[in-house]
């Protein structure tokens, strides 16, 4: 079985697939192709066939450059960073520099009952003018 999207790197040789998808490094679809026809296009290039989305008929692959595969793993890795973590909420509150004693009070109570229920808390605060 392929790892499919957890494991995005160099399929190489063992693609489980007879029938599948081709787009080449510049992002053209080159249609359906048989698994033989895709490794001979693989090797004349030199380039990599990775597996991008196996859950269509036919599984959609991508002929791509080390470089290529090294920028998408660093984009996904960013991208799985920013994302929040599933079941953790995050709060975010916003106040002036200028905040009068009594609105800091209330928002701090707020923050405290927060973290209590084990939010992320995010603060902000503007400089007044």
């Amino acid at each position: 079985k392929s790892k499919g999207k957890a494991a995005f790197g160099s399929v190489g040789r063992r693609i489980p697939y007879r029938i599948l998808h081709v787009i080449n490094q510049d992002g053209e679809s080159l249609g359906n192709m048989h698994r033989a026809e895709a490794l001979r296009l693989m090797d004349e290039h030199g380039l990599k066939l990775v597996l991008l989305r196996e859950n269509v008929e036919p599984p959609v692959y991508r002929l791509m450059t080390g470089q290529q595969i090294h920028e998408e793993q660093l984009k996904r890795a960013e991208k799985k960073k920013a994302s929040p973590k599933p079941g953790v909420v995050q709060k975010e509150l916003s106040f002036s520099s200028a905040i009068a004693k009594n609105d800091l009070e209330t928002k701090t109570k707020q923050i405290a009952q927060w973290i209590e229920k084990r939010h992320h808390v995010k603060l902000t605060i503007r400089q007044a003018k």
